[in-house]
């Protein structure tokens, strides 16, 4: 039999399906609930963790319930890498148009929100061993948040390295002014003479750390997808590693495998 925080909860969840609450629009006050369910507070705000857990509703502190707005999905497939690459000579007009958000949401560059930041730091132990450089190395560290500007979460939090010594000779790669970079990180290792030779990533799960969860607007109970890139020249060397935590309740990945006929 089901317990009474589960049929108000029941009750909520077919009127939000229904379109009764639409997208955005305000649930019912917890007082309002209590009067038109019969039951006690601790059981209707329990209902609602259950539907806030789900992600059908959020709480907006000191104004209400709110039934979330789906959030624009993200679909990393296994050929952006292919297609970043190929616009990376591209002219600077075709590189303007579009990018690799762009290329995973399918909105356009007017619809998104954009901050970078840069600074120098030293390659940690951990660091030093990933990017087979020696512990204490320059690197410039970026940071990158892109956002649907009518959401408040960006898609993805991403710390970036470079080795400095590597791209120093073009001043605008140390420059955080310059971006959003049309082109991306392979056009700024073009513009220094560096071709990426192959691409290798590495994803894992966990649950988000408080901080994370807030920045990226995650339902209680959502874990993120946890994912290290490197870039690799044609000389093998990793000239570029990218930390990305994705959010798991926006986003897809899709690997397809071109097998070799017999």
């Amino acid at each position: 039999m089901a317990k009474a925080y589960e049929k108000i909860a029941d009750g909520l969840r077919e009127q939000i399906r229904a379109g009764q609450y639409g997208p955005g629009e305000r649930l019912p006050s917890e007082a309002d609930l209590i009067r038109s369910s019969g039951r006690s507070g601790p059981t209707v705000q329990q209902a609602l963790r259950v539907l806030q857990s789900e992600g059908l509703i959020e709480k907006r502190h000191g104004i209400g319930t709110f039934v979330r707005r789906p959030r624009a999905l993200v679909l990393r497939d296994s050929g952006r890498h292919q297609w970043e690459k190929n616009r990376a000579r591209a002219p600077e007009k075709q590189r303007l148009a579009t990018g690799a958000t762009e290329h995973d949401t399918g909105l356009e560059v007017d619809d998104l929100a954009f901050h970078a930041s840069y600074r120098e730091v030293k390659a940690t132990q951990e660091i030093a061993e990933a990017m087979g450089v020696a512990e204490d190395t320059p690197l410039v560290e970026r940071s990158y948040r892109t956002r649907y500007r009518a959401e408040r979460a960006p898609f993805s939090l991403v710390t970036s390295y470079l080795i400095r010594s590597l791209v120093e000779s073009d001043p605008d790669l140390l420059n955080e002014a310059k971006e959003p970079w049309p082109g991306g990180t392979m056009n700024q290792l073009h513009t220094v003479g560096i071709e990426v030779e192959r691409v290798e990533e590495r994803v894992t799960a966990r649950p988000p750390t408080s901080e994370e969860a807030e920045e990226l607007g995650l339902p209680p109970g959502t874990a993120v997808l946890v994912l290290r890139k490197k870039q690799y020249d044609t000389e093998d060397r990793v000239v570029e590693m990218s930390d990305v935590t994705l959010p798991g309740d926006r986003t897809e990945m899709l690997f397809t495998t071109h097998l070799e006929r017999w």
